[in-house]
């Protein structure tokens, strides 16, 4: 399939820069059977029924960005895209020009680190201080490229789910962000189960899919941990003839890689599934998602869940209606 299939036109005043006063106040739009229809998110606990599961992902944004200095003076921003060790992470630098290994950055008088190497884009530092403690002092949020301005205290709580708890990622979650206690409450009343997996999202979530065919295009890796506790409480819920709903992109990639030979089983380790029309789901039935980059790998997750041609009719019927996009943006709900 081409690239291009995948495109659309919105308007630049259509993404979100900033969150709604409340959480559950966010439209969702309702994808149904090639149908569309308007709610509100507090409206889910209407839309889905007693016995079904909704699984989301509790990975908890860490302060990724920072910035520095060369030795030579050069200045240097500087996004964390996975810790691999006490003093070590993988990361993405900016710069007027590319650090070589070996190159010294300087952050504060008495944290510094090392480029030890490079991988494609990504380079390796060892740092001389633990870094948690260094990113709790020094990091910020590190909101996504789209939104135009920098990251505020507001960020801090609203870039997080409520539920978020194992630190990791760099970018949120999206489809999270809607959940509230109130929510969380009245899905409990309707007897709707919940459950919690990890996968903790990377930068190369925006990275946009850049090949002319989609099928040459190479995802990157993102680290998932899928329990046995969480297996076993899906295929319960299956046998009780529930349905699995995914909360989010992240849920679906870290389910359907625990699936992949058509078993479920529990999983932890790194995922580079990329989704695309033809794909052959074998655990999620219903998806909850936010609005996606145009042309992006999780547009095309959500095309191959529900059909190329629906979803994007759903997309121009929210560009039309003036549905908020991308992270800090509205919802949809897509029943196949």
């Amino acid at each position: 399939m081409d690239r291009t299939d995948f495109n659309y036109d919105l308007p630049s005043n259509l993404i979100a820069q900033a969150p709604l006063a409340k959480r559950k106040d966010s439209r969702l739009l309702v994808l149904r059977d090639g149908e569309v229809f308007d709610k509100r998110f507090f409206n889910l606990p209407d839309l889905l029924s007693p016995g079904d599961l909704l699984i989301l992902n509790d990975t908890r944004v860490i302060p990724a960005r920072f910035h520095g200095r060369k030795s030579t003076g050069g200045a240097v921003e500087v996004l964390l895209e996975r810790i691999t060790a006490k003093r070590e992470a993988r990361v993405q630098i900016k710069a007027s020009k590319s650090p070589r290994s070996g190159t010294e950055l300087l952050f504060t008088d008495d944290v510094h680190a090392l480029v030890k190497g490079r991988a494609d884009a990504l380079f390796d530092l060892v740092f001389n201080k633990d870094i948690e403690t260094f990113l709790k002092d020094h990091g910020k949020i590190p909101l996504p490229p789209y939104i135009n301005r920098t990251a505020d205290l507001q960020d801090e709580t609203r870039y997080q789910t409520v539920y978020a708890r194992e630190n990791g990622a760099i970018a949120a979650p999206t489809a999270g962000l809607h959940f509230d206690e109130m929510v969380f409450s009245e899905l409990e009343r309707r007897s709707i189960k919940t459950g919690f997996l990890t996968l903790h999202v990377g930068a190369g979530t925006f990275t946009p899919v850049r090949t002319k065919h989609i099928e040459d295009h190479t995802l990157h890796g993102e680290w998932v941990c899928v329990s046995e506790e969480l297996c076993e409480l899906i295929m319960a819920t299956k046998q009780r003839g529930g349905r699995v709903v995914a909360v989010g992109t992240t849920v679906v990639r870290a389910l359907e890689s625990a699936a992949l030979d058509g078993i479920l089983k529990p999983f932890e380790g790194e995922t580079s599934l990329f989704i695309y029309p033809g794909f052959s789901f074998q655990v999620v039935d219903v998806l909850i998602t936010n609005f996606h980059l145009p042309e992006s790998s999780l547009l095309m997750l959500v095309a191959a869940f529900a059909g190329q041609g629906p979803v994007l009719e759903a997309y121009r019927y929210a560009v039309t209606n003036e549905y908020r996009f991308f992270s800090y943006g509205d919802a949809m709900l897509v029943i196949p």
